[in-house]
């Protein structure tokens, strides 16, 4: 008895919720499904299934099974994955979805890069900040930026990025610098219209405890760019992740604020729906992004 086979059909008969339903999907007869299911429950030397002419159900021993088989047979998809798209030389249209200031300051300098090395591979990036539905919009991957992770696909960490509290020295000059997250109240600030805490800035101090400020925001945005234009011409104080301002920061045009204090940090994530099947294009991305992010992010670096 092919044993991984058995196991293919028995988890094939438990989905369908039936021996013919499971010979059509595996394209095999049902007097072969039949035959497996019998061979298996005689080598198990226990009974999997109940049957009768109305109805079908997993006795404890078939729940176990189930269970298991399921994950063995996951294990081994994702094995002949891995071995195939090792072997395939990547090719086709790769679709990619990353948040728009992201996209264009970090990994457009990149493309050029990563088709040099696969020539075979033709890029359509779309770069929106809205959240997509990586399978319902087409796309093979996304580039996300994000504290949770992704709680319906897979995600790689590429790299992590801190937010930081800013203003211009201009504006720091005139209104002043506050001295704890409360003073943040009598301050001109610009509001990241995606947040997910909205108006109310969540910063920590030394001691990791959170001091919670529901700040009076003088303009909104859905764009990081936008509010860091608006920090650079003296509206107010923002925080904006430091792939976005770091390079103000250190060239003096924008100032930290509150710089004892922080905010939670964020990861640049590779977010794509499956380990299983996984494209070879797919794979070449995401090994070559996390090459390129390796060490000290190049938001955070010196030079």
């Amino acid at each position: 008895m092919d044993r991984l086979r058995a196991l293919e059909v028995f988890v094939e008969v438990v989905r369908r919720e039936g021996f013919a339903r499971a010979a059509e999907a595996l394209d095999t007869s049902p007097a072969n499904v039949t035959r497996y299911i019998s061979d298996l429950e005689a080598h198990l030397q226990t009974r999997l299934l109940n049957r009768s002419s109305r109805k079908m159900s997993l006795t404890s021993s078939g729940e176990a099974l189930f269970e298991r088989a399921k994950s063995i047979l996951d294990d081994v998809a994702e094995a002949e994955a891995i071995a195939s798209s090792a072997t395939m030389q990547p090719h086709g249209v790769l679709r990619i979805n990353a948040p728009l200031s992201f996209g264009v300051l970090h990994l457009a300098p990149l493309w050029a890069r990563f088709m040099q090395k696969y020539p075979d591979v033709q890029l359509d990036v779309a770069l929106i900040d809205r959240v997509v539905d990586i399978v319902e919009e087409g796309y093979d991957m996304a580039i996300r930026i994000s504290r949770s992770g992704s709680a319906s696909h897979v995600a790689r960490k590429l790299a992590t990025s801190h937010n930081i509290l800013c203003a211009s020295p201009d504006y720091i000059q005139q209104r002043g610098m506050p001295l704890h997250p409360a003073e943040l109240l009598q301050h001109s600030c610009i509001g990241y219209s995606y947040a997910a805490t909205a108006d109310e800035w969540q910063i920590l101090d030394g001691r990791e405890q959170p001091h919670a400020v529901k700040v009076q925001c003088v303009m909104h945005t859905n764009n990081g760019d936008t509010a860091r234009a608006a920090a650079l011409g003296g509206l107010g104080v923002i925080w904006q992740p430091s792939f976005l301002v770091g390079a103000d920061l250190r060239a003096g045009k924008l100032v930290r604020v509150l710089p004892e204090y922080h905010m939670p940090d964020i990861d640049v994530l590779a977010v794509y729906p499956s380990r299983r099947h996984l494209s070879a294009k797919v794979r070449v991305m995401i090994d070559f992004l996390v090459e390129q992010f390796a060490g000290v992010p190049p938001w955070d670096r010196a030079d």
